[in-house]
């Protein structure tokens, strides 16, 4: 029965990776890629974090526009008691005041404050936008590494488990020749130890296997099926190293996010110096205000009548000193400008690293897949040979051992060479910058962020979001 299990799963999992592009039932990459695009919780988080950095604009706008309130309020008081009889004399009253009205406040100059907090948050928001295009890069390539290790581990699997089925055979072969005198001992000792380690083997195989799944699962938002052989992007990528820097350098979505990083603290330095200028505010404001007057003896009550008042005018405020709480933000906010401008230098250099080493491993990558092909067939071919003469008494099991083990790491290797290539073509794309689903033709409808940023940018007001909540 445990041989049984065995052969199943190793069907299971050759079946799971032989199929072809065209099979019905068989994930392609391109799938796998869409519904990462689609379902992936970090990345639905991230559109998220920039719908929120949208609404940066509009809050910082609302310093153009005027402030209405409505006021009120209302008192009761009472007088005059008889202070020696302890009784209410006939001038004892109780007085209900009141007044409402509404007050408005429109800001006239903030040493451009205002000014500069919008074009700041502009800046933040486009900043998110190539935020999220790099959290789109790394998302898709994510999906993509995950969805070829799932090939390799499980093709590495069913090579683990034909290699226990060889052993098994070569065990057995070793215990017949030593009942007919052909063999010896050691032989049969040498099998033994050969095929327990290929059932350890086997074990940390389909481990992981079923490791490399559930990273999948967490990727792309379900289990691994069949999933089709996938090929490289070779024709997106750049025609050199030196192309592929250029490219990376001027349009990598890092740089650039941090770039108007750059040019948004620029702007608050601006604004918090705005705070040590002028302060110019129109105010205006309707007033009702009335008064009852009712004795505590008699039933007659009595209005001392309504007062309505308007007024209009303006506050003229000129900072003096703060204590030097403005001017320390004014020099913390100059130094982090000093800062961002570096991290674009830092990013720039991490980039083209980056760029260097996804090159580097494809290059790598593909002379490791012309080269284990060759070590493969050389080692199937040597095997064979070995067996033959081990069957005539020029060599020993080990020999036949020795020989199946070279072919099980040839096989090992070029399946990670196949691997390797398909990945770091997405590397490469994703080191410059231009890993996105429109470029790699996904079927996905492409979210686009400007979308909701152009929704909320010029609200008045509304609680409601632009999709409804």
């Amino acid at each position: 029965m445990q041989i049984v299990r065995k052969s199943l799963f190793a069907a299971a999992l050759l079946a799971a990776t032989a199929l072809s592009a065209t099979a019905v039932s068989a994930e392609t990459i391109s799938g796998a890629l869409a519904k990462a695009y689609k379902f992936n919780s970090s990345f639905n988080s991230a559109r998220a974090g920039t719908r929120v950095t949208d609404e940066n604009v509009a809050i910082a706008k609302s310093g153009y526009r005027p402030t209405v309130n409505a006021t009120g309020n209302i008192q009761y008081s009472s007088n005059k008691r008889n202070p020696r009889l302890g009784l209410l004399d006939s001038s004892s009253s109780r007085i209900t005041t009141g007044a409402f009205g509404i007050e408005l406040q429109q800001n006239l100059f903030d040493g451009f404050q205002t000014k500069n907090n919008v074009a700041a948050a502009e800046a933040q928001v486009r900043s998110s936008f190539e935020n999220l295009r790099n959290t789109e890069m790394n998302t898709l390539f994510n999906a993509a590494s995950a969805y070829m290790d799932v090939i390799r581990d499980r093709r590495i699997a069913v090579l683990t488990e034909q290699n226990l089925e060889f052993l098994n055979e070569q065990a057995r072969a070793a215990r017949s020749r030593l009942e007919v005198g052909e063999g010896t001992r050691t032989d049969v000792a040498q099998a033994d130890a050969s095929r327990s380690s290929a059932v350890a083997s086997l074990s940390a195989a389909r481990a992981q296997a079923l490791t490399s799944a559930a990273n999948y699962r967490e990727i792309v938002g379900e289990e691994p099926g069949n999933l089709s052989p996938a090929s490289p992007l070779a024709k997106l990528l750049p025609k050199s190293v030196d192309a592929a820097y250029s490219i990376a350098l001027t349009q990598h979505p890092a740089v650039l996010a941090l770039q108007h990083v750059v040019d948004a603290t620029g702007f608050q330095v601006k604004s918090a110096e705005g705070q040590l200028l002028p302060q110019i505010t129109g105010l205006a404001g309707v007033e009702t205000g009335f008064t009852n007057t009712e004795p505590f003896t008699g039933n007659s009550r009595t209005s001392d009548g309504n007062t309505t008042s308007a007024s209009v005018g303006a506050q003229l405020t000129i900072p003096i000193y703060q204590g030097g709480r403005t001017s320390a933000q004014v020099r913390q906010l100059k130094e982090q400008l000093g800062q961002a401008r570096i991290d674009v230098d830092v990013t720039r250099d991490n980039v083209r690293q980056a760029v260097a080493s996804a090159w580097s491993a494809y290059v790598a990558a593909q002379e490791g897949v012309a080269a284990n092909r060759e070590v493969v067939a050389a080692a199937q071919l040597a095997l064979n040979g070995v067996i033959e003469e081990r069957n005539v008494g020029q060599r020993t099991t080990l020999d036949v051992l020795n020989a199946q083990q070279d072919v099980i790491n040839a096989q090992v290797n070029l399946a990670t060479s196949e691997r390797d290539v398909v990945v770091n073509s997405y590397a490469i794309l994703s080191a410059i910058g231009t890993l996105y689903a429109k470029r790699i033709g996904l079927a996905v409808a492409e979210y686009r962020p400007e979308e909701h940023y152009r929704a909320v940018k010029d609200k008045w007001g509304g609680l409601r979001t632009p999709d409804g909540r």
